[in-house]
């Protein structure tokens, strides 16, 4: 349990793709070689009783959970609905409510018979991929007036391979068409495609079974909660290097897109973080090596596409990128360079800068202080160093350093943080509060665990306000809940990630099983899973949250809540938010930042609401134009009301931006700070007149 509560990191389900690593082939039946084997019919037992026995929830195996399982195991290996035809599932429909007798009883033959008929048909559509475009790219008539469902989650299974033909037809039309448009030239389209799919066929060949038994044992697992997953013993080395901060590497969280990966969050003061060339829902197509030729990753598995990004410190890696700022068919990328390098803590730390504002007609000035991440040095602190770092003396030190500079408040910026330490996060609360708990910890027993502020007196008792957003996670959503429980801070900005679940590593025969044991709860008795905190005052989200976050994750467990372990006292901020709201309304309602905020977020949900892409080159060619001209008008708005140079184009800006080093900016060009500091002045305005009266 110790374990687990110290790794409050943010712990993003692992996507798992069909395609495999290694192993060898047959001449008659290709597959036939890929059985389960002892070893891994004891593990699936062993799995069975320690989510029966130690999962937070024990729900029932029974009828309802084989459905799940099933469900799960067909999206994980065809989710777009692109290979399996309707006889396949009729097949494998005898099995549908089967599933919890057969892991019962240790029978794993139809969950390796559903991968291997997934890997008959994924050799059979790539090798359709391949004839299409070895007749020459040129033979694709793109003036005809079709178009591509590109959303195949609920689409019908094709009733026959026909069908499945003129869906692959369309398919690789739509990947040439989507290349054509990025600019790139024919001969070098047919080449990439014909070597993507090659390379494909060839990871095909090398399956192995214990790529079978992970998936089939994940989709079994993660019907229960997405962060219960099975690490085969070749993967389980992998969460350590995945959740922690230390890597040598990017440092970035990625996850499975369907054939892509996708960025999730940057881990602050990494190498991708410090380049400014690397964002949230990016996804990344290629890997290179130094100055190697570019490795196209498109359809690789994440474990594959982490082990080519992962490498020595020092060495250069290279990235192609489709940015998340494209439009959803633009295919334009970009190469950037990261140095790998581990995190340093240092570069962590927590800073402090002063905010100066006019309000109401005087000068203010402001404290902020960021916390990217919530750190300690446990080597340190366990040798009994009297320096060990730790974010709660770091900031100790520059609330002192500020109150001597006569600030009139602090803002605490938390975001993108995306947690660490839970102790941490218990000891930062209490400079905060008198003593009193932090945090509520249940664990599947039903027992409540009350971790606790010792120390008496408040060490800063100043105005304060939190800055949060939707990757603000775990251990930042543990501060500001008790923040907002004891009434103690404005929270301000966006829905936070909703990760209030806690795991623990059970390592079994084979592999090891990271297992949600345990979930968090606020003093007030609200958990922080699914919801995560709503801030007093929200900000409009700069990324879709039915993108990222807990709620966006299959399975996630419910928002619930238990006893709260403080007696409410009265709230001294509650009478002010309706002023506060209006006052925040007409302030922003013609601020540039906050309006490119807004409709930059709107055009991109209407944008991923379309289900269908064109297939004729002139139509897809115009709605590029379009979104493109839209996408300019938003940001020529925002430079225009801000006294900046308009743009020609967005492309250039890109170019320009990724050329030079960042600016270091003040915190007064930033709009959600300054914003969060005039709140904070009418709070501070609000409360004083009411105690004059």
């Amino acid at each position: 349990m110790k374990r687990s509560l110290l790794s409050t990191l943010l712990a993003l389900s692992l996507g798992l793709s069909a395609l495999p690593l290694s192993a060898k082939t047959t001449s008659a039946d290709p597959w036939e070689y890929l059985q389960p084997n002892r070893e891994q019919v004891i593990a699936s037992l062993n799995v069975v009783e320690l989510l029966n026995r130690h999962h937070y929830n024990k729900p029932p195996l029974n009828d309802e959970r084989s459905a799940k399982i099933y469900q799960g195991y067909l999206k994980m290996l065809d989710p777009s609905r692109s290979y399996f035809t309707a006889a396949d599932i009729g097949e494998f429909d005898q099995w549908r409510n089967q599933f919890d007798d057969l892991l019962k009883s240790g029978n794993l033959e139809p969950g390796f018979l559903i991968y291997k008929r997934h890997l008959e048909r994924l050799q059979s559509r790539l090798q359709f991929a391949l004839s299409m475009l070895e007749q020459g790219v040129d033979k694709f008539d793109f003036s005809v007036d079709e178009s591509l469902l590109i959303d195949r989650e609920e689409a019908p299974w094709a009733k026959d391979l026909a069908e499945l033909d003129d869906l692959w037809r369309k398919r690789v039309k739509d990947e040439v068409l989507r290349l054509k448009i990025a600019g790139k030239e024919p001969k070098a389209i047919q080449e990439l495609l014909i070597k993507r799919y090659k390379n494909q066929q060839a990871r095909l060949r090398q399956t192995r079974g214990e790529d079978i038994f992970q998936a089939y044992v994940n989709a079994f697992a993660m019907s229960y909660d997405p962060h219960t997953t099975y690490l085969s013993p070749d993967n389980a080395e992998n969460f350590d290097i995945n959740m922690s901060l230390s890597l040598e590497g990017i440092g970035a969280v990625l996850q499975s897109d369907n054939e892509h990966v996708k960025v999730v969050r940057l881990v602050p003061a990494g190498p991708a973080d410090k380049s400014k060339q690397i964002a949230p829902a990016d996804k990344i197509i290629g890997v290179a090596q130094g100055n190697d030729e570019m490795v196209d990753v498109i359809g690789w598995r994440l474990d594959e596409v982490v082990k080519l990004i992962r490498g020595p410190k020092g060495s250069l890696v290279r990235l192609e990128v489709i940015p998340a700022s494209n439009a959803p068919n633009d295919e334009t990328s970009k190469v950037v360079n990261i140095t790998r390098e581990a995190v340093k803590l240092e570069e962590q730390a927590a800073k402090k800068s002063v905010l100066q504002l006019t309000h109401e007609g005087r000068e203010y000035k402001l404290g902020i202080i960021e916390i990217p991440a919530f750190y300690l040095d446990f080597k340190a602190f366990r040798a009994g160093d009297p320096d060990y770092k730790s974010t709660t003396r770091d900031v100790k030190r520059l609330i002192t350093e500020l109150e001597q500079e006569k600030v009139d408040g602090v803002v605490i910026d938390l975001r993108n943080n995306g947690g660490g330490s839970l102790q941490e996060a218990t000891e930062l609360t209490g400079l905060f509060i008198d003593q009193g708990p932090t945090v509520l910890v249940r664990n599947s027993d039903g027992r409540v665990d009350v971790l606790a502020d010792e120390n008496t007196g408040v060490f800063y008792k100043g105005p304060l306000a939190v800055l949060v957003n939707r990757l603000s996670a775990s251990a930042s959503e543990i501060f500001a809940g008790a923040m907002q429980d004891y009434h103690r801070a404005l929270i301000l900005g966006g829905q936070t990630f909703g990760k209030g679940t806690v795991q623990t590593i059970q390592p079994l025969n084979h592999g090891e099983l990271k297992l949600t044991l345990a979930k968090f709860y606020r003093v007030s008795g609200q958990s922080t899973q699914h919801q995560g905190v709503i801030p007093d005052i929200q900000y409009p989200d700069v990324m879709d949250t039915k993108d990222i976050g807990e709620s966006a994750l299959p399975e996630a467990l419910p928002w619930d809540s238990i006893k709260a372990a403080i007696t409410p006292e009265l709230d001294p901020i509650k009478p002010f938010l309706e002023e506060l709201q209006t006052r925040y309304d007409s302030r922003t309602a013609k601020n540039p930042d906050f309006t490119f905020t807004r409709e930059r977020l709107a055009l991109a949900q209407k944008l991923m609401d379309e289900t269908r892409v064109s297939l004729n080159e002139a139509k897809r060619r115009a709605q590029q134009t379009e979104i493109e001209a839209q996408q300019l008008v938003i940001e020529n708005s925002r430079r225009k009301a801000k006294g900046e140079d308009l743009l020609s184009e967005l492309k250039k800006e890109d170019e320009d931006a990724a050329a030079v080093e960042p600016e270091k900016t003040k915190p007064e060009d930033d709009a959600f700070l300054a914003e969060s500091g005039h709140i904070l002045l009418d709070f501070l305005g609000l409360s004083s007149r009411l105690a004059k009266q």
